[in-house]
């Protein structure tokens, strides 16, 4: 098969991807703030450096193998080489939280293979040489887990991970040695926020061994009051006792995001409504919108879902707006590569067909 006609079955991969909604937004789903779960097992090979100091024949012979043990697996996925994509195709990726921002700047003998229902990602000589990534959505820890650990079952059966008795797992992270396990819930606090106590929820968290990032992951800001809350330890516990501490603090944290937005409904309603009316009237009628600009206004819009102050249409379609709105999905719904300013009118213009049936229940 020659390079174009690969690049041509890759594209058409990446267009089939985006006209489905990943299984972390699935239907039915209503847990108020909290968005989605995700568990992550970093894993390297035995025989092989790590990933930053391997030699490009260790990383292509890594790449090799891990194809064909998934063409022995029984199930079926996609699989993508970072250097046989384009710049749009690879941040689609990281815009559906199937990559990270590494893997996707990275153009090596480095990929990643995704189930077709964007529930398992497995990325390929990113930090580590492999990093299984398991995400659902609500609360829904142990169903990744077992997802997770199912297919690192599967993989261990045909190859040999670098492993010590006393350590536990070897990373190219120390912070990762040990289960290798990050766990992760990404949660909507905008009554925190407002209330300004955002900044004393992440001390406290960082007190009890739990970090809080942005909405894609590691070293991104906290754009539309969009969190995830995940392990900073992985060494000394087991992945039981990691993933039950975190539900327990997440389940503490959603308790108090909610409590947070009854005391704005008492305390500042006009404030709140006004909020929302703002967000709602800008959405509805702005002919550009920026990426950034859109995330937090449509982050006010969804706390008005919760709060009935706005209807006509879902939250699940409205959590699918976080994802199309983004740069790279925009330019692939258009076709086309798109400047700056002709995605911020594309992206109005999505938002204000989204909305032409919406109404504000304010009085």
């Amino acid at each position: 098969m020659n390079q174009t006609r690969k690049l041509v079955i890759e594209n058409k991969k990446i267009n089939e991807l985006i006209l489905n909604q990943g299984s972390w937004l699935e239907p039915n789903i209503d847990d108020a703030p909290i968005i989605s779960s995700r568990v992550r097992l970093a894993r390297n090979l035995d025989d092989y450096h790590f990933p930053g100091w391997a030699s490009e024949n260790q990383s292509h012979a890594i790449w090799k193998q891990s194809c064909d043990i998934f063409n022995l697996l029984d199930s079926k996925y996609y699989n993508w080489k970072m250097s046989e994509l384009s710049d749009t195709d690879r941040d689609v990726l990281f815009e559906r939280h199937l990559i990270s921002q590494d893997l996707s700047n990275n153009k090596s003998d480095c990929g990643v293979f995704v189930s077709p229902d964007e529930s398992l990602s497995i990325m390929i000589n990113e930090e580590d040489h492999i990093r299984i990534q398991s995400l659902h959505a609500g609360l829904n820890l142990k169903q990744a887990w077992n997802e997770a650990d199912n297919i690192d079952t599967r993989l261990e059966e045909n190859i040999k991970y670098a492993f010590s008795k006393s350590l536990g797992y070897l990373t190219s992270c120390p912070s990762n040695v040990g289960t290798g396990l990050r766990a992760s819930v990404m949660l909507h606090l905008p009554g925190l926020v407002l209330l300004e106590e955002m900044d004393s929820v992440v001390n406290g968290m960082s007190k009890i061994g739990l970090a809080v990032r942005g909405m894609w992951g590691e070293g991104t800001e906290a754009v539309s009051n969009m969190f995830q809350v995940s392990n900073q330890i992985t060494l000394g516990k087991n992945e039981s006792e990691i993933i039950t501490h975190l539900e327990q603090i997440i389940l503490e944290l959603k308790d108090h995001e909610l409590n947070a937005r009854k005391r704005l409904m008492s305390e500042k309603a006009l404030i709140i409504e006004d909020h929302v009316a703002r967000s709602f009237g800008i959405l509805s009628n702005a002919h550009i919108i920026s990426s950034s600009e859109s995330l937090n206004l449509l982050s006010t819009l969804r706390l008005g879902l919760d709060l009935n102050l706005v209807n006509g249409f879902s939250k699940q379609d409205l959590d699918k707006l976080f994802i199309s709105t983004q740069p790279a999905h925009l330019q692939k719904f258009q076709g086309e590569e798109l400047d700056p300013n002709e995605r911020d009118v594309l992206r109005a213009e999505m938002l204000r067909n989204f909305l032409k049936d919406a109404k504000l229940k304010i009085k």
